[in-house]
Formats: C-alpha cells, structure tokens, sequence
C-alpha cells in the first residue's frame, strides 16, 4: 500500500538532501574498503555498501550531481521518475524509474560512477518514494553539485534537462 509523502517523511525519519528532497540513511556496512586498496579518486576508507531512503514530491528535484561511486536507484511507491544520465559521449539517456516494464519503466537504475545524473517526476503533484544504493559505500566527500554554467558548456545540446535540473537559477 502506498501512503501521502508526509506519511514516509515522518514514519521513516526523512530529513532535506542537499539535492532536493528528503533522504535517510538506512544501511552502512560495518566493514570498509582500505583506501590503499581502493581507486585512486577516493580520499579515505570506503565502507562496503551503503543504502537511503529518497522522497522526491511535486516540483522537488534531484538537481545534477555525480559521485566515485556506482548507484543503483530502486522504486519502492509512488509515480514514475525521469532519471538523466550523462554519458561519455556528449548525451543525456533518460531512464524511467518505475514498475510499468511494459511501457519502458525499470524498477531499478545503474548510475555509473562519475557521471552527471539527476532526476524529476514524470508528473505533477506526485511523489516517489525509492532507494539508493551505492558501493563502495557513499560519502559526501565523493558528492559534486553540478554547476550549470559549466555543464551547459559541456553540454549545450541538453541545455532544458541542465536548466531544469540544477539549483543556481
């Protein structure tokens, strides 16, 4: 069964992520990878996995952001999600988050480490509810904020997606 947003806000502890939204932390592996064994681009020990609840509702957004880490979004409940990937190529792949496989929807998405992503409802006045995954596990030395200046001169064929989905109007 599927509740408002407010209901998963107050009943699993939801605070405000500095993408957009509302996200807790619910799982941190007790065991961590040593940076010496680790890719360079990370700065410290990792740990294995970690997972959070995320809630996005109405005109809320995942601004663009990367991390060093790959991350898996899983749909929970809810209405479908656009996720935009930036790839190697100079391209925006979108992918919808959702349980409707029969029209195109995934109920999980791969977000490869270190590339731009971000996301938004598919509709207005709905909400998601998901989770993200990532190893080895996130910390928020690894998260960037996109600059959209910066990515509109990365990226100037996706300049709607960039303007839509970054914070600095």
């Amino acid at each position: 069964m599927c509740y408002t947003p407010q209901y998963w806000i107050n009943h699993l502890q939801l605070q405000p992520h500095p993408e957009g939204g509302y996200f807790k932390e619910n799982y941190r592996s007790n065991e961590a990878i040593a940076n010496n064994h680790l890719p360079r681009r990370y700065l410290g020990n990792r740990s294995f996995s970690t997972a959070i609840y995320y809630l996005l509702e109405n005109q809320q957004i995942a601004a663009l952001h990367r991390i060093k880490s790959d991350e898996i979004w899983h749909f929970y409940c809810g209405y479908p999600l656009n996720v935009y990937v930036f790839n190697s190529y100079g391209n925006v792949d979108k992918y919808q988050l959702g349980i409707d496989v029969a029209s195109g929807q995934l109920p999980q998405v791969v977000i490869p480490a270190g590339k731009w992503f971000g996301a938004q409802l598919m509709m207005n006045d709905s909400y998601i509810l998901a989770g993200c995954t990532v190893a080895p596990g996130f910390d928020f030395m690894d998260f960037e904020l996109a600059k959209r200046e910066q990515l509109l001169k990365q990226y100037p064929d996706a300049a709607d997606i960039i303007k839509a989905l970054t914070h600095d109007r």
